[in-house]
């Protein structure tokens, strides 16, 4: 099969690679051996997040490279990780309100409003909606809107105030999970279950198997059809 390349610059080196690629995929295409920068591959994990520029566009532009497809001149570089201010704290002493995130954040209330993280989101999140549902001190709703987070650190990377917002919203999601949301009575009964050992048999045949088995089992477990 004929395969149609084109020219591209990883970090500044020139290769060639099928259009039909992926960054990862065309990364890997041209040698690279990724130890950093590659986790899922499905777009959740944000292990690799990426930024590039095309020729006569002076934007900078983000993606994750597992979700894009390469372009004619595309200019890139990753960004495994990304330094990130991130203050301890005990979840359990918490009492769980937006004043606890913004004491332990206290520069989200420097944001400028600029709406750059907003625009340097691979998972088009409104992040500039959540830290300002988090000043009006709507915890729950910056959670919801931090729900798919993938904590790449982009927001960061073009935040001016360098605001660590994608630390501070998983720390609203972590409040939220152990004290707003509604307990769920199904999840309380089947835990009851485990502790009464309903499960113990079972757990103990699975404890027992072997690799292969266990591969085989998982292959063939019940998963919800793709929408």
């Amino acid at each position: 099969m004929n395969e149609n390349l084109i020219d591209i610059y990883i970090m500044g080196e020139h290769h060639q690679v099928p259009d039909s690629l992926t960054i990862l995929q065309a990364l890997e295409y041209a040698g690279y051996r990724l130890t950093r920068g590659v986790g899922c591959r499905g777009g959740f994990c944000g292990a690799c997040a990426t930024v590039y520029r095309v020729n006569g566009d002076y934007h900078l532009k983000f993606a994750l490279a597992c979700q894009t497809k390469v372009e004619p001149n595309m200019q890139l570089a990753m960004i495994p990780f990304f330094p990130a201010h991130r203050p301890r704290y005990r979840l359990s002493e918490l009492k769980g309100t937006a004043q606890e995130v913004l004491d332990i954040y206290p520069e989200l209330l420097r944001c400028y409003g600029c709406n750059t993280c907003t625009k340097s989101c691979p998972q088009d999140i409104d992040v500039l909606g959540y830290v300002s549902a988090l000043l009006r001190g709507e915890l729950a709703s910056a959670a919801d809107i931090s729900f798919d987070c993938i904590m790449c650190g982009l927001c960061v990377s073009r935040c001016p105030a360098e605001l660590v917002k994608h630390h501070a919203a998983l720390l609203c999601r972590r409040i939220y999970g152990s004290r707003l949301a509604p307990r769920s009575a199904h999840l309380n009964q089947r835990i009851a279950e485990i502790r009464a050992g309903k499960f113990k048999a079972e757990l103990e045949q699975l404890k027992n198997m072997d690799r292969k088995r266990l591969q085989e089992l998982y292959a063939a477990r019940e998963v919800e059809p793709e929408e």
